[in-house]
């Protein structure tokens, strides 16, 4: 029996120091059958030169240029020209263990249509991971063992962008690269979730992720924190929202600023509270912050929280929860 052809697509742009590794990782695969459809970026490097020649000795590269600007575009440049039964996706700065293709494509096969495979990731950097990435990394990893990723995804992407494979039936169905939405990653891992996928559960690690202090998600102004706010609200509004409840909104820092601001322009009612003293009282936006024991006297909210700090988290879930409440039903932490 012929095995199924996986389209690896990869997006690429000024990463010539890291691309030969990158590319290298693909060819030195257990599993055989697949394409990989890169696609320049406007390199003003020797990223095109170099992807050009594992193209001419090898015919499973492929390679096309965006006529257009940004990574969205050429995702779906790359999505365009594919023909796999099973779709990835891959960063060109980063490189891939030799069994991680052969190991999602199993998954997928043993698990069937309406199943997401996914893999543990590992940070490196020449100059140390920071501990920022270090504690994303932990958290992903141990979502990503029980298969649990959307339990979590109104705090972080839950799926890493270059570690995921689904058939490409459920590809199409959640809409592919069609949306024009940034974090582009964030949006398709919400809508991975918007429409039912089923995270495969794994505990082996099958990708190793580049940090450096160029990468695009350090320095594109698409992957600010006011963008992964509005993803949010936007897949809370439509998902999640229950009219019948009284929205609140937990918090007074920029991300519960940002939040609240976003629901007094789209004419949203909403419920300001905090535990800061020095806010409690005072109103922005023409909204007054109240103390937080106010959730004792809804009798049916629901709850956004966007305080960082995870002592605090801790502390407000143990609270919130002894009033009754669920969480991902009643209370979602945006952070």
């Amino acid at each position: 029996m012929d095995k199924p052809l996986v389209s690896i697509l990869i997006p690429f742009k000024n990463v010539a120091p890291y691309l030969e590794e990158c590319l290298d990782s693909i060819q030195q695969q257990t599993y055989l059958n697949y394409e990989v459809i890169a696609v320049n970026d406007h390199s003003n490097d020797d990223s095109l030169a170099i992807a050009q020649r594992y193209s001419a000795k090898d015919a499973r590269f492929k390679i096309y240029c965006n006529e257009e600007k940004g990574i969205i575009t050429a995702l779906r440049k790359a999505y365009k020209q594919s023909k796999g039964t099973f779709i990835t996706r891959m960063d060109a700065d980063d490189y891939m263990t030799v069994h991680k293709i052969e190991t999602m494509v199993s998954a997928l096969i043993n698990n069937g249509e309406g199943s997401l495979a996914l893999g543990l990731v590992r940070y490196f950097s020449k100059t140390g991971v920071n501990d920022g990435y270090a504690r994303y990394e932990k958290w992903l990893n141990k979502l990503t063992v029980k298969g649990h990723n959307f339990k979590g995804i109104y705090k972080e992407c839950v799926i890493p962008s270059p570690c995921w494979m689904v058939y490409r039936s459920d590809f199409e169905i959640c809409g592919a690269f069609k949306p024009n939405r940034y974090p582009e990653d964030y949006d398709l891992a919400f809508r991975f979730y918007e429409h039912g996928l089923s995270c495969i559960a794994t505990s082996q690690v099958l990708h190793f992720w580049r940090d450096y202090t160029t990468r695009t998600s350090r320095t594109s102004e698409h992957y600010a924190q006011n963008y992964f706010i509005a993803i949010k609200l936007h897949y809370f509004l439509k998902l999640e929202y229950d009219t019948g409840k009284t929205l609140v909104v937990w918090g007074a820092g920029k991300k519960g600023k940002e939040v609240a601001r976003s629901l007094i322009e789209k004419k949203i009612p909403f419920t300001w509270v905090c535990d800061n003293t020095k806010k409690i009282g005072k109103e922005i936006y023409g909204v007054k912050l109240l103390h937080y024991s106010q959730l004792e006297k809804i009798s049916i909210s629901q709850c956004i929280i966007t305080v960082a700090n995870e002592d605090e988290q801790y502390s407000i879930k143990t609270y919130i929860e002894e009033l009754g409440t669920t969480s991902s039903v009643d209370y979602f932490f945006f952070c």
